[in-house]
Formats: C-alpha cells, structure tokens, sequence
C-alpha cells in the first residue's frame, strides 16, 4: 500500500510540474506570438500607410477636380455649342476616373464606393441640364443650367465624399 500511496504522489506531484510547466510555457509562446503579430501589424502599416495616404489625396483631388464648379470654371469656352461642352465635360470625368482607378486599392471599399457614386451623380446632373438644351444652345446656358441644378441640390455628391474620405483619413491616424 505504502508503495501505491507513493507512487500516486509521485504521479500527481510530477503531473503538477508537467502542468504548470505546460501554461507557464503556452502562455509566453501566446505572448510571442501576439508580439509577433503586433510587430507584423506595424511593418504593414509602416510599408502601406505612405500609399494609404496618396490614394487619399488623390481621390480628393479627383473629386476636387470634378467638382462641377471648378469643372466648369476650367473647361468652359464660351463658343462651343453645349452638346459639345456636354461631351467635354463627361470625358474629363471619365478619363480622370480612369486615370486614378488604382487607388481603390489604398481606399476604403466604403469611400470607393461613395468616389464612384460621386461620379456617377455628377454625371447625372451634367446629362440632366445637357437633355434640357436645345440644339442651338451654347456652353454658357448649359453652365448656367448646371449652376441652377447644383442650387437646387445644395450640397454636391463629390463634397460629401470629400468629407467622408478626409475622416477616413483621419481615422488611419
């Protein structure tokens, strides 16, 4: 019996060590391990963060510059007919758009989203005033349209966003 007695506290005493042994050693490979991954994070963020940034700024200028205010202000040319302002001013976009395509890999899937539907409004009000010209119409009255069509509206599309991607911004910090 003694020999049992003895054995079974050998047992319990060595599965006591094991044990401890097991968590005191889990316990700093989980804390290596979450140093690891902390010091992964901030290597990514250090390598991503400087693109991360760019895309930022160059959504917003995109926007900024299809902003139909200062669109307008820069393609205008008083003589051209509006059916050919009309289609000036929606190739802009669309090539300006497609210059800055990649950043939405550095964007927010969200403020992609909002970049594009941007677009897409600002299209939208450019082809209203354009269907509302008739055909002797000159690029003043289709600006003159826009301008009253954007009064109306109140705060454009691309301003939002504009708001929108600087708090992004702002939250990467």
């Amino acid at each position: 019996m003694d020999a049992l007695l003895t054995a079974l506290i050998v047992l319990l005493s060595s599965g006591g060590v094991i044990l401890t042994t097991y968590y005191l050693l889990k316990r700093e490979t989980d804390r290596e391990k979450l140093n690891l991954h902390l010091d992964l994070r901030k290597s990514r963020q250090e390598y991503f963060l400087p693109n991360r940034v760019e895309a930022y700024q160059r959504s917003v200028l995109y926007l900024e510059r299809i902003n139909l205010n200062s669109l307008i202000m820069r393609l205008h040319n008083p003589g051209l007919p509006a059916r050919a302002m009309q289609a000036e001013l929606l190739k802009t976009i669309r090539d300006e758009y497609d210059h800055n395509v990649a950043q939405q890999l550095f964007v927010s899937p969200q403020g992609w989203k909002m970049l594009r539907d941007s677009k897409e409004e600002t299209i939208k009000i450019i082809n209203i005033a354009g269907n509302q010209m008739n055909e002797t119409a000159l690029s003043t009255d289709l600006a003159t349209k826009i301008f009253e069509l954007v009064g109306e509206i109140g705060q454009l599309p691309t301003e939002i966003t504009v708001e929108s991607l600087k708090k992004e911004l702002q939250d990467l910090f």
